[in-house]
């Protein structure tokens, strides 16, 4: 078998390593062939380094590491562009500043191309160097890698100054690339999040945007199609390892890591939560674990906006990114933790969700942790099985009680009326967690119900009242007639009026009855 690469996002190295190599190039060919300027936008370990040093090895005539790949056949190994690579990653800017890291690195490449730089400011040197090489080698070959870390690591309330300072040094340095035009064969530029053209490319306002593009879809991350065909070996083994059928495994794993898309069509795996699978060969959470959304959860916090399975936006909100005003939204997407259900092509209408269980999973814990953090941290996966447990043996008390304990560890400052939201928030993420069907404000004609919860043979519909009584909640899902969706199901139903007390910090009142 050859070997995995996790964490290798070297072309060279994979290729003369004996590692395993799903084969990009048709589309890097089409990609390269059809224009020049490109912007793409992936998520974190999705493939995007990879790429551009594949891009890189190609640029330069690297011949022998392409040998048996798609391309070999169809490029003009004759012709090679000098390149300058760039990758923020590989930058310290964070002890000597932005300014200082670019000049080094602007050193750089102009060493590895022979060449030598006269001026003093970044973004004339920047300008000299792409001139140099284009004087020496011709048309240059520019990329650029994790453009937006120097300001995604600073999204922080306390930070913030920094990254807006760091956002105008490299608006100006981007900028010096549109002037380029002509000396340049391809730009290529890729990060995790997308910030609005006027924030950082408005004077770069000619580059392609493959995010959504249907046709480059699949230019990162592994399809159906090329996990079972490149790692055909490993999901044997996997599957022998685990003692389960092949169908079985391919089953568990797309439920598992599967999901991913930005065109509500091609379903893709992360390459490395799939690699680390087969090499671990045990279904648990790999790239989740790898980034923390504390930033995303206390944008999610301030907004109330917990409930955002199955969300429709408008393609405008992907373009809602900028320092001024962050749109959780839109940072969710952009970051992995959302992706693109489906699309209507005629109106540019979205459906957001979960990519699959491991995202999913993780972030309800994540937010109860966060939202009940007394509870959180130590308990939550043993509280939450409880909870699956005293639902689906019809222990409602236990469910009132571990609710119970869940609210208990909000801070006080969140009890007041504008913070209604967070109680029906964290609700709805713990009954989604729980691994039971669960809707939030489930539709009727006669209104909506706060949550249903369903087990194999019930059905209980929640209705939450802050300020008002149980009594008052049951009373509304009976006169609302909120049981009547689910009568033909045949099940037992039963109704809860819950009301919450501020001064209590607490459940105030419960009241179940029969509909």
């Amino acid at each position: 078998m050859k070997k995995l690469p996790i964490g290798i996002q070297s072309f060279s190295e994979i290729r003369n390593g004996g590692y395993v190599y799903v084969d990009k190039t048709e589309l890097v060919h089409r990609m390269v062939t059809m224009g020049k300027p490109y912007f793409l936008s992936r998520p974190r370990r999705f493939g995007k380094s990879l790429l551009v040093s594949t891009l890189k090895e190609l640029f330069e005539g690297n011949k022998a590491l392409f040998e048996g790949l798609w391309i070999e056949a169809h490029w003009d190994w004759e012709q090679r562009h000098p390149v300058l690579h760039f990758s923020f990653d590989a930058m310290d800017y964070e002890q000597s500043g932005l300014e200082s890291a670019l000049s080094r690195a602007l050193d750089g490449q102009a060493k590895r191309l022979g060449l030598e730089l006269s001026l003093s400011n970044y973004k004339a040197r920047f300008n000299e160097l792409i001139t140099a090489a284009h004087e020496k080698y011709g048309q240059v070959v520019l990329l650029i890698d994790e453009y937006d870390k120097p300001i995604i690591d600073y999204l922080s309330a306390e930070s913030i100054a920094q990254a807006k300072a760091n956002r105008d040094i490299l608006r100006e340095f981007y900028g010096i690339i549109k002037s380029a035009d002509t000396q340049l064969r391809l730009v290529f530029i890729t990060g995790i999040t997308k910030f609005s053209k006027v924030s950082i490319f408005s004077h770069l306002n000619n580059l392609n945007d493959l995010t959504l593009d249907r046709n480059y879809a699949t230019l990162t991350g592994y399809t159906q199609q090329e996990l079972e065909h490149y790692f055909e070996d490993h999901l044997e083994a996997t599957r022998e390892t685990l003692g389960i059928t092949m169908k079985a495994l391919l089953e568990n794993m797309r439920i598992w890591y599967n999901g991913y898309s930005w065109d509500g069509k091609a379903r893709l795996y992360n390459p490395f939560g799939i690699l680390n699978f087969l090499s671990k060969q045990q279904f648990t959470n790999f790239w989740f674990a790898t980034g923390s959304p504390n930033f995303l959860i206390e944008q999610m916090r301030e907004r109330q906006l917990f409930d955002v399975e199955n969300m429709e936006v408008s393609s405008i909100v992907f373009e809602q990114f900028d320092l001024d005003y962050v749109a959780p939204v839109s940072l969710l997407f952009h970051a992995g933790y959302l992706t693109v259900k489906s699309v209507d092509v005629m109106t540019g209408e979205y459906v957001l969700d979960y990519p699959n269980k491991e995202v999913r999973e993780s972030m309800y814990q994540f937010l109860i942790d966060e939202l009940a953090p007394e509870q959180g941290h130590r308990h939550t996966g043993r509280t939450i099985r409880d909870m699956r447990q005293a639902f689906n043996t019809g222990d409602l008390e236990q469910v009132r009680q571990i609710l119970d304990s869940m609210l208990a560890g909000l801070p006080y400052e969140t009890f007041d009326k504008k913070s209604e939201g967070l109680y029906h928030g964290l609700v709805h993420i713990i009954f989604n967690y729980l691994g039971i069907y669960a809707d939030s404000e489930t539709h009727s004609s006669r209104g909506r119900a706060d949550a249903i919860v369903q087990t194999p043979d019930t059905v209980y519909i929640f209705e939450f009242k802050f300020g008002e009584s149980a009594e008052a909640a049951v009373a509304q899902i009976r006169e609302r007639a909120y049981a009547d969706r689910f009568r033909s199901s045949g099940k037992h139903m039963l109704g809860i009026g819950v009301s919450f007390d501020a001064a209590q910090r607490a459940i105030g009142g419960w009241v179940v009855e029969e509909l």
